[in-house]
C-alpha cells in the first residue's frame, strides 16, 4: 500500500482567490478574502498533517500560500515538515477574481534573487527544495550564464535545487534541465512534472530521471480536477468498483509508477482531502484490471495542453 509519505500537499488551489481547477469553487469558502483563505488553508494543512503527509509545496506565485505555510509552521511548532517552493512565476492578482492577468512568468537572475530573498524571509531554512517554476525548452534560463552560475552556487551552498515543468514538450524540457553542470556538478537534483492519465508523455524521461538518481515529483495528477469533476468511463467505473471516489482511482494510478518518488495532492478543502487520502488504501493488484483501460485515455500532448490552457480562472 502507497503510504502518506509519498504524497505532498500542494497549496495552488489554496493560496489565491482564483485558479484554474475543476471543483475547486464550491470547496472553498463563500468569501475568500485573505484571512478566509487562510483558515481554509490551515485546516488543510492540519487534517493532511493528522493524517501522516509531512510534505507541502507551494511557490511564490501561489498567492499568499508561503505566508500561510510560514504562519502555519510557527502556530503550530511542526518541525518534521519537508518544504518544496518554486521561484519564477510571480503572483499579480491583486486579490481580484476576475483579474484580468494572475501571474506573471520570468526566468531572470533579478527574479530569482527577488523571489529566493522573499521565499528565505518567510520560511527560512525549511525550505528543504527549491524549484525553477514551469521550466521549457524556450526558458531563457538555459542561455543566461549569470542566472546558471547563481544557481550553481546556491546548489552549492547546500539547497537542493530542481524544476517544475509544463507544456506538450515537457520530456524535452526534463533532459535538457538535467543535462545542466557547473564545473562537472549537476545544478538540479530533483524535477516536478505533470503526469496523470490524459497526459502520459513525460513518463520515460522520469523513468531515466529516477534511474539517474534525481527525486521525481508528480504534479497535477488529476489533470486540473478533470479526472475528479468529468470522469472517463474507465476512472469512474473503476471507482465504482473499488468503492472509492475517481480521485482516489487517478491518484492511485499515479502512485502505481515506480519512478514516482512523491505525488502531489491539490484538495481545497478537507473534505476534497480525505477523498485524495483514499488512494492509499488501493493496492496495486486491486487496480491491476484498470490499468489497460487507464492507459488507453492518454490524450496527445498538444490538446491535452491546449484544454489546460482554456480553463478558466474562477
Amino acid at each position: 500500500m502507497p503510504a502518506t509519505d509519498r504524497l505532498a500537499l500542494g497549496l495552488a488551489a489554496l493560496g489565491r482567490p482564483a485558479y484554474i481547477n475543476l471543483g475547486r469553487v464550491d470547496a472553498l469558502p463563500a468569501d475568500r478574502g485573505v484571512e478566509s483563505l487562510r483558515s481554509a488553508t490551515e485546516s488543510v494543512l492540519d487534517a493532511a498533517y493528522a493524517a501522516g503527509v509531512r510534505r507541502v509545496d507551494t511557490a511564490r506565485s501561489y498567492g499568499r500560500a508561503e505566508e500561510f505555510l510560514a504562519g502555519w509552521l510557527d502556530s503550530r511548532g511542526h518541525t518534521d515538515i519537508t518544504v518544496s517552493s518554486k521561484w519564477g512565476y510571480a503572483y499579480v492578482g491583486g486579490w481580484w477574481l476576475d483579474a484580468a492577468v494572475h501571474e506573471s512568468k520570468e526566468h531572470s537572475a533579478a527574479r530569482f534573487h527577488a523571489q529566493w530573498a522573499r521565499s528565505r524571509a518567510l520560511l527560512g531554512d525549511r525550505i528543504a527544495l527549491y524549484q525553477v517554476h514551469s521550466l521549457t525548452v524556450d526558458s531563457p534560463l538555459f542561455t543566461d550564464g549569470a542566472l546558471l552560475d547563481a544557481l550553481a552556487d546556491l546548489a552549492g551552498s547546500g539547497q537542493r535545487l530542481g524544476f517544475s515543468t509544463s507544456g506538450p514538450a515537457q520530456a524535452d524540457a526534463v533532459r535538457r534541465g538535467l543535462d545542466i553542470e557547473r564545473a562537472g556538478v549537476r545544478v538540479f537534483t530533483a524535477v516536478q512534472s505533470t503526469w496523470n492519465a490524459l497526459e502520459t508523455s513525460v513518463g520515460p524521461a522520469l523513468a531515466e530521471a529516477r534511474a539517474a538518481g534525481v527525486l521525481v515529483a508528480v504534479k497535477e495528477a488529476l489533470a486540473n480536477g478533470r479526472l475528479a469533476v468529468r470522469p472517463p468511463a474507465a476512472v469512474r467505473d473503476a471507482a465504482t468498483r473499488l468503492g472509492v471516489t475517481p480521485d482516489a482511482v487517478a491518484l492511485a494510478h499515479v502512485l502505481a509508477q515506480p519512478w514516482a518518488d512523491v505525488v502531489l495532492l491539490g484538495p481545497a478543502s478537507t473534505a476534497q482531502l480525505a477523498d485524495n487520502l483514499a488512494a492509499t488504501g488501493i493496492e496495486a493488484p486491486e487496480l491491476a484490471p484498470d490499468l489497460a483501460d487507464l492507459a488507453d485515455l492518454a490524450e496527445d500532448p498538444g490538446d491535452y495542453w491546449a484544454t489546460r490552457s482554456a480553463l478558466p480562472w474562477t
